[in-house]
């Protein structure tokens, strides 16, 4: 349920009908208020005669206001809004001033929302005009009523989204001259070569000679993409009518032409990063190759056996950056490397007649890719230390990756189902080139913490490794920085 309708139904005797209406008017108070260049109130009656109810409040992007309070829920007594019960009474609009801020005065437009004949809201705008400085001011508002009261009609959302400082408006009358043309319009056309937009016509071969590409959107038949004199403009229009009858167009023009040539060069780089993730895949893979080749030809068990813990180690590096060649992000889905990390081991540490299970628990994990590679090296040595000495004797095992996370930090504990840590475990010198890199890894490119312990149960029941990295990762440029 909307704040409008929760105030309504909760402090007013409004129908439900009555409020689904200025619910549904809703859509457009943000757009208004930037239309208005000032913020935008909705009072209504509240059950107590004596008060008046904000049910929307709606501060503009298209120019500064000082910051207030909101005041949507607050009952205000009517005495205190004379404007505001004028309207109520009258049905008709009316303007005044009230105080601001600090003895600075600001200019209310005050306007009815209506039932039939009966007024079952009031629309309010206070609007600093003496900054504003805007000729023709009045049409904005007369646009910003018309609006306001298209909005009963069942609206698309996107065609009211807000207005930016930088957009250009165009207000036409019914015969689609232009009668009002801000600073921003006028400022975009002089560059299309238009000297002046007020009391021309919106389709004169004058406003259309330098377009050279008009794209209509199909699911947006009211927004095209339009490029003209080097410029690429986003044309929104919104066209009021009553009784089937044209009553006037307001058209926005955005100038998104830096948007789309940072948006090509983000497209552009990315394609470069994807490229040289794939070339250095391949280098580390033609190195894993010439390693292999190297331990073929090696004449010791313990040769062939380091080299085939390195081909190990450049390929689980090689695996992030295949991820990273594929993807349009630079984060890694950790469980899906964990998975390819899984499978090399599986092809290239086990014999043939032991079976190895996988498992994960606990959410996906998504690290930037500025820690991958040590995450990735990290997980492939705690494989590899687990194949080598967790299932001595036995043809099948479990390894398994849970996953936690808190408000600073990554927990990953990874686990096995083997024979356990010896008795004393703690107190040998760790002669482990395995786990030597993963605490390495882990305590210095990381950040974060490294222990390595039986389960709970005891020994013979499998080993956790547990780490602990933080998720603002250390800047190797701080670094003896005092």
């Amino acid at each position: 349920m909307d704040d409008i309708t929760r105030l309504c139904r909760a402090q007013t005797w409004l129908t439900m009908l009555q409020i689904s209406l200025l619910a549904r008017m809703a859509i457009v108070f943000p757009f208004l208020a930037d239309l208005a260049h000032g913020e935008l109130k909705v009072y209504v009656k509240a059950k107590d005669p004596e008060y008046f109810l904000v049910i929307a409040q709606q501060r503009p992007h298209t120019v500064y206001l000082p910051g207030k309070d909101s005041a949507v829920g607050k009952l205000v007594r009517c005495i205190e809004e004379p404007l505001i019960k004028e309207t109520f009474q009258t049905g008709k609009p009316a303007r005044g001033k009230r105080e601001w801020n600090y003895g600075s005065m600001i200019d209310m437009f005050t306007f009815g929302i209506h039932d039939g004949d009966k007024v079952i809201g009031v629309l309010n705008f206070e609007v600093d005009l003496d900054k504003l400085s805007i000729e023709g001011y009045s049409h904005l508002l007369d646009a910003a009523v018309a609006v306001l009261y298209h909005a009963r009609h069942i609206l698309n959302p996107e065609q009211f989204r807000p207005i930016t400082a930088s957009d250009g408006i165009i207000i036409t009358d019914a015969h689609s001259r232009i009668v009002f043309a801000d600073a921003a319009a006028q400022r975009i056309y002089r560059v299309l070569g238009v000297g002046s937009l007020r009391g021309g016509h919106l389709f004169d071969r004058q406003m259309t000679q330098h377009v050279t590409r008009e794209t209509v959107e199909t699911e947006r038949p009211w927004q095209k993409e339009i490029t003209a004199g080097g410029l690429i403009l986003i044309r929104r229009e919104i066209v009021i009518r009553e009784g089937g009858n044209l009553c006037m167009r307001i058209v926005i023009i955005s100038d998104v032409t830096e948007t789309r040539a940072k948006d090509k060069e983000i497209r552009i780089k990315s394609a470069v990063i994807q490229e040289i993730h794939h070339r250095v895949k391949n280098n580390l893979q033609a190195i894993a190759s010439l390693l292999r080749i190297q331990a073929r030809r090696a004449k010791t068990a313990e040769v062939k056996a380091a080299l085939k813990e390195s081909v190990n180690r450049i390929l689980s590096i090689s695996v992030v950056h295949e991820y990273l060649s594929q993807q349009g992000s630079e984060d890694i889905d950790v469980q899906e490397v964990m998975g390819h990390i899984f499978d090399l081991a599986a092809r290239n540490m086990t014999d043939r007649e032991f079976t190895i299970r996988t498992e994960f628990r606990g959410p996906r994990l998504i690290l930037p890719s500025k820690c991958a590679s040590s995450v990735a090296l990290v997980l492939n040595e705690l494989v590899l230390n687990a194949m080598e000495h967790a299932f001595t004797g036995r043809k099948s095992g479990l390894i398994g990756l849970a996953v936690q996370e808190d408000e600073d930090h990554w927990h990953l504990d990874f686990y096995d189902d083997g024979v356990g840590l010896p008795d004393g475990f703690e107190d040998l010198p760790r002669k482990s080139l395995g786990l030597t890199i993963v605490q390495t890894l882990v305590e210095g490119d990381l950040g974060g913490t490294f222990s390595i312990e039986n389960d709970e149960r005891g020994p013979g029941h499998g080993a956790h490794a547990r780490l602990r990295i933080p998720k603002v990762q250390p800047n190797p440029t701080d670094e003896g920085q005092g």
